[in-house]
């Protein structure tokens, strides 16, 4: 695997690191996987590029100068049969989706990362995002979770360069 560099994000069983410090983070209930699979509650092994940046304006002031505003209708397809799986889709959907705009604070803040996109391949995964965690320590979907603070600190500072990396304990040279 390659070798990170300071402005990457990297995800290993023991917690994340990025320039320089260290954060608890949480990620899929299936564990860490290099065969990740659409409802699996798995993690994808590799190096993701971080491609996105949604936040709730009711919610937050902007994190960043590239972040968006997640609007009443945003939804997220997770449906391997639909030609829109793994995208961004409005309200109404007749397939299955999951909402951004939550009545929890789990995506007040969302990085999105290159996971299985743009050109989704089916029963795959759909989106891996880098999102406030319920509490440390509790499993998530397959995404990684912060706390909201280290998640807002985290975002602040994430140039064009940064990279999602997860590796598993076969990664390590």
């Amino acid at each position: 695997m390659t070798l990170p560099r300071p402005e990457d994000l990297v995800i290993t069983h023991q917690g994340a690191q990025f320039m320089g410090r260290r954060f608890p983070c949480s990620i899929g209930r299936g564990g860490m996987s290099r065969s990740k699979r659409e409802g699996d509650g798995a993690t994808p092994v590799g190096i993701h590029r971080i491609v996105g940046c949604l936040y709730r304006a009711d919610r937050m002031a902007r994190p960043c100068d590239w972040a968006l505003k997640i609007g009443p209708r945003d939804l997220w397809s997770d449906d391997p049969r639909d030609e829109d799986y793994n995208l961004m889709v409005p309200a109404p959907y007749a397939h299955s989706h999951e909402k951004l705009r939550r009545a929890d604070p789990l995506y007040d803040l969302v990085l999105i990362t290159d996971w299985n996109w743009p050109y989704a391949e089916r029963g795959r995964g759909s989106a891996i995002f880098i999102h406030q965690w319920r509490r440390g320590g509790y499993p998530t979907e397959g995404c990684v979770a912060f706390s909201r603070a280290d998640l807002r600190w985290i975002t602040a500072r994430i140039s064009y360069e940064t990279r999602l990396i997860v590796r598993d304990a076969k990664s390590y040279p």
